[in-house]
């Protein structure tokens, strides 16, 4: 089957204005905060690709150790018509699924779901000319807003991986996983990544790797500002920061700033001062017990009949159907 046109619910021009709201509401309160979806430009893609496979970096390896081992049953028990995937398209854990789908003879769509219509794009061709006869339906949108616009169809499995959801605050978090619920129908699956609580040591080090790719990431997204919204950041007058936070149970990404100073964010006429020291908080990345994970989902309206994690314990899939 040929690759459809892109089914676009998040116009360009919204995705400015969301921006520019976040920014306004992050940067004018104390604390300052920047949502981490606005990390991945071009650049911001390219340095999160390089972390995924640093020493420090487990998530990446241990979700694809668990892949590697169970997806020829996550196949055998969802059936899946129709794979959805929450973010990237493009990566390898992606196609660890379509394969097995495939081989046992369910497949027939594939739906990436982005904000960026670019990559979306790309993806798709990727997949559509790896895949032959493969519907490939991209979508963009926003997932936390746009669940509701995922095309419908029997047996679906909705994926989410990677341990994207660990930078929901609680409460974001709750939406989302009753909007998830939302959209799905009997016989359909949700296949989600969480990455598990595990020393504070190996966490931090995690996310503040010895080459600086990690920093070097953290401080792109004032070059993003820069760019779209006509600020005047210098990335390196801050210092990336990582800092694990015991009573969420999470870590926290910052940028510190080196020296006190005065920004400006032109197009949302915002003027920022920064005492020496002051930190904007740039993500949040939750870890998870494999109770938490299940109760959470309950909650959602979800019945988790599956729960794997890696040899190490580090990370766990979990497979859950609507209730």
């Amino acid at each position: 089957m040929p690759l459809s046109d892109l089914a676009v619910h998040l116009a360009p021009e919204s995705l400015a204005e969301q921006m520019a709201e976040d920014v306004r509401a992050g940067l004018g309160s104390r604390p300052r905060t920047l949502p981490p979806k606005y990390f991945y430009d071009a650049r911001g893609s390219e340095l999160f690709d390089e972390i995924t496979r640093l020493p420090e970096y487990y998530p990446t390896r241990a979700e694809r150790e668990i892949l590697d081992a169970r997806v020829g049953e996550i196949a055998s028990v969802t059936a899946a018509e129709t794979l959805i995937e929450l973010g990237s398209g493009t990566s390898e854990k992606t196609r660890l699924l379509l394969r097995a789908l495939r081989d046992h003879g369910t497949l027939n769509r594939f739906v990436p779901f982005d904000v960026d219509p670019a990559v979306l794009q790309e993806a798709s061709r990727a997949v559509a000319g790896e895949f032959p006869g493969l519907a490939v339906a991209p979508v963009v949108g926003d997932f936390e807003r746009h669940l509701g616009e995922l095309p419908a169809g029997p047996r679906r499995l909705l994926a989410f991986l990677g341990s994207t959801i660990g930078n929901f605050e609680p409460a974001q978090r709750t939406a989302f996983l009753a909007a998830v619920r939302g959209t799905l129908s009997a016989g359909d699956h949700f296949l989600l990544g969480t990455d598990l609580v595990k020393s504070p040591a190996r966490l931090v080090a995690a996310y503040a790797d010895s080459r600086g790719v990690t920093a070097a990431f953290n401080r792109n997204v004032l070059a993003v500002l820069d760019r779209e919204l006509d600020a005047d950041f210098d990335p390196d007058a801050f210092e990336h920061v990582a800092v694990w936070d015991a009573e969420h149970e999470w870590i926290e990404m910052r940028l510190r700033s080196r020296t006190r100073q005065r920004v400006h964010v032109r197009a949302i006429s915002l003027v920022v001062d920064l005492e020496e020291g002051e930190e904007i908080r740039t993500e949040i990345s939750a870890k998870f017990r494999p109770e938490s994970i299940t109760r959470e989902l309950a909650r959602a309206g979800l019945r988790v009949t599956d729960l794997w994690t890696d040899a190490a314990g580090d990370f766990a899939l979990s497979l859950s159907t609507p209730v």
